[in-house]
């Protein structure tokens, strides 16, 4: 009895795994280039918001003095 528990989850399980026959490799390319696109879309967004920016991007750029691109005017 306990032999045709194990067996029965085993073949469930094989059975399952018949999924990834049917859909191959089409889900994982599928994830790739969402990801692709979402790398895009995120830089992207970032350059139009670093544009926007009044803090300097460079490390030689921020001084204590003069830190902000306009004087007197903070980010807030």
């Amino acid at each position: 009895m306990w032999t045709d528990f194990v067996y029965s989850v085993g073949d469930a399980f094989t059975w399952s795994f018949g999924f990834y026959e049917f859909v191959q490799n089409h889900f994982n390319n599928f994830l790739l280039m969402l990801g692709f696109v979402g790398f895009a879309y995120w830089m992207n967004i970032q350059r139009k918001l670093s544009k926007k920016a009044n803090v300097p991007s460079e490390v030689k750029d921020s001084g204590f003095e003069g830190w902000y691109k306009e004087e007197n005017k903070q980010i807030k």
